[in-house]
């Protein structure tokens, strides 16, 4: 007995041992930190200095305040960083997953914060009549072709950016385009001066009949860069393994062929490479993707379901992994690693989910399918991290995130943003910029720079927000104008790690500037519109109490709308915080809000300034 005890233990010991080492050389998660779904924003630590941009905003009633068509469904976009150009190309459905008509929208940007219209990159194709496929009911008639990419843009070797579609095929909404079925993968150029080269076929399914296409072949084009171009493409294992689910099923440029999702990669260090697939799928390649060392299996200790997942090494030299960490399309997050194996944190990127004002097939809610600029194919230059995804399937979203990556600051804010080096006003702040509702530095007719939060969207808000060191006793002053005292709101937080407001202030619709605690409101005093408010509090999180002082005139003690353990960040927002959907809203929603796509007058708060220090 005592033997095979001994025996036993040993093969306990090997077994732990095998795993451990399968764990080191593999992306796995080590940190402790999980997200709650009860929670849009998981109730984790934003990532410092993130600035979340919306750059389509889906309109049905006013197509030409969104992308001149009136589409809602648009969504799985791709981004690239070429002739000091930001681009992002995204697919675009008329009302919801796998319904035609459908196209592939391109947008661009200097800056990454001004966007151009969205255009039209590949235009709607139609589907000859009578086209069947295996074990689907029906056949095509009057039909358009669905796209469905996961990867839309190439830069060659020598410069020149290739845009690359995919128009598959659906007989009914609940057929799938990429099931190796369908027409074909598409290529044209992009130009330096944004012009666009001809549509080209690069690659045909082989169930197609070339004779029916409606474009060329990329051979037959007459010029021989483009071509060059197009074979680099098609010579790279880790550019065919993106095309994996569109592809012929025994595709021989596709070197693993079974059907894991939405191909990310990265290299490390050493050279290896490090795949990773939706369901955070993971495996290793010593040979530039054309062999995988193990079967893709789930990273040890990663959540995610069905989104997609980005991976990459960043600015700073480090990687990171950007997903929905959760069963769930919130929130959106970001986890950190030395090595690009063991990942220690998990950080907030995108914790707000606005509502979705068009129902449709297949849409899902939450900030979903991220992806980055692919490495060796742009780089822009500024330290920062950028992705673009979708929300809700309807709007579409880019975000620059700093490098280093950290969730803590060291120092308090002392900022007045008309004395600070323009354009790093907002460095260490957390901005969530809409169409509808920007949050940006202006300056107002006397040059003064402020942090103006406009607000005309009926269904979102402007937000910003600012780190601060963890405090138990603090001290703040901010000033704010409010430029019209009859409609609007802002309310101001004072938050905990976790985005727990432990105070609310509020600047109401009706010119009131008031406090809240638990479920009660008290008033302060009355503000009138075009005047600036000094407001300094002294908090104290152990006795839950906080003192407000208005342009120097105290006006008391307050208690804390909640308890929290301490301090660590102060918000403004321009409306009540969000909680719709939930984790138990049915996953499909089939109906439109009403008014959808109507403003409101719009309302403007400046903040001048904000300075907090360790309190007393």
């Amino acid at each position: 007995m005592h033997k095979f005890r001994l025996i036993f233990s040993v093969l306990c010991l090997l077994i732990s041992a095998q795993s451990n080492l399968n764990a080191q050389d593999t992306v796995h998660y080590t940190g402790k930190t999980i997200s709650n779904i009860d929670y849009h924003h998981g109730n984790l630590r934003p990532a410092v200095g993130v600035h979340a941009t919306q750059v389509v905003r889906a309109n049905r009633q006013y197509p030409e305040q969104a992308d001149g068509f009136g589409w809602t469904y648009n969504h799985a976009p791709m981004m690239a960083h070429w002739n000091d150009t930001f681009y992002v190309s995204y697919i675009s459905d008329s009302v919801g997953e796998h319904i035609p008509p459908n196209h592939t929208l391109l947008l661009n940007s200097k800056d990454g914060k001004e966007w151009s219209k969205p255009k039209v990159l590949f235009p709607i194709y139609k589907v000859p009549d009578g086209i069947t496929k295996p074990g689907v009911d029906g056949e095509t008639k009057d039909a358009d072709a669905i796209m469905h990419q996961r990867v839309g843009f190439y830069v060659s070797k020598v410069g020149r950016l290739l845009a690359l579609g995919y128009y598959g095929i659906a007989i009914d909404e609940k057929d799938h385009p990429n099931d190796g079925l369908g027409i074909g993968r598409v290529v044209r150029e992009i130009h330096e001066d944004g012009s666009f080269g001809p549509i080209h076929f690069i690659r045909h399914n082989a169930t197609w009949d070339k004779e029916l296409s409606a474009f060329p072949f990329y051979k037959s084009s007459q010029d021989k860069g483009f071509i060059k171009a197009c074979e680099e493409l098609l010579s790279e294992p880790l550019m065919m393994m993106q095309w994996v689910e569109e592809a012929d099923r025994d595709d021989p440029l596709i070197p693993l062929k079974k059907q894991y999702k939405a191909f990310s990669y990265y290299h490390l260090d050493d050279g290896k490479v490090v795949g990773l697939w939706k369901h955070a799928l993971t495996s290793i390649s010593k040979d530039g993707g054309m062999n995988w060392e193990y079967t893709p299996s789930r990273a040890p200790g990663f959540i995610n379901s069905n989104a997609k997942i980005w991976g990459q090494k960043t600015p700073d030299g480090k990687f990171a992994t950007i997903y929905n960490p959760s069963e769930y399309r919130w929130p959106l997050a970001i986890s950190n690693s030395d090595d690009g194996l063991n990942y220690t944190d998990l950080l907030l990127v995108h914790g707000e989910i606005t509502p979705m004002r068009y129902g449709g097939n297949y849409k899902s809610y939450g900030p979903q399918y991220v992806r980055g600029i692919l490495e060796g194919k742009g780089d822009p230059g500024d330290g920062r991290i950028w992705v673009t995804y979708s929300m809700n399937k309807e709007d579409i979203w880019v975000t620059a995130i700093p490098a280093p990556v950290t969730g803590k600051v060291d120092k308090h804010p002392n900022e007045v943003f008309d004395q600070m080096e323009s354009g790093k006003e907002l460095e260490k702040w957390n901005v969530y910029n809409l169409l509808w509702a920007s949050s940006r530095i202006e300056q107002d007719g006397q040059g003064e720079k402020w942090l103006t939060l406009r607000d005309k969207d009926p269904f979102d808000y402007a937000r910003v927000e600012r780190v601060i060191p963890e405090s138990k006793k603090l001290k703040a002053a901010f000033e704010i104008k409010p430029e019209q005292n009859d409609h609007g709101l802002l309310q101001i937080e004072f938050q905990d790690n976790r985005g727990l407001p432990a105070i609310r202030l509020i600047f109401d619709e009706d010119g009131n500037f008031k406090s809240k605690s638990g479920a009660r409101f008290r008033n302060i005093q009355a503000y009138e519109a075009g005047k600036t408010y000094k407001i300094e509090l002294e908090i104290a999180v152990d006795s839950r109490s906080y003192t407000v002082t208005v342009n120097g005139v105290d006006k008391g003690m307050r208690l804390f709308h909640a308890p929290v353990a301490s301090l660590e960040r102060v918000m403004f927002r321009t409306g009540d915080q969000k909680h719709f959907p939930t984790p138990d809203t049915p996953a499909d929603q089939d109906y439109d809000l009403e008014n959808a796509g109507d403003m409101v007058k719009e309302a403007v708060f400046k903040v001048k300034s904000l300075q907090t220090s360790q309190g007393n």
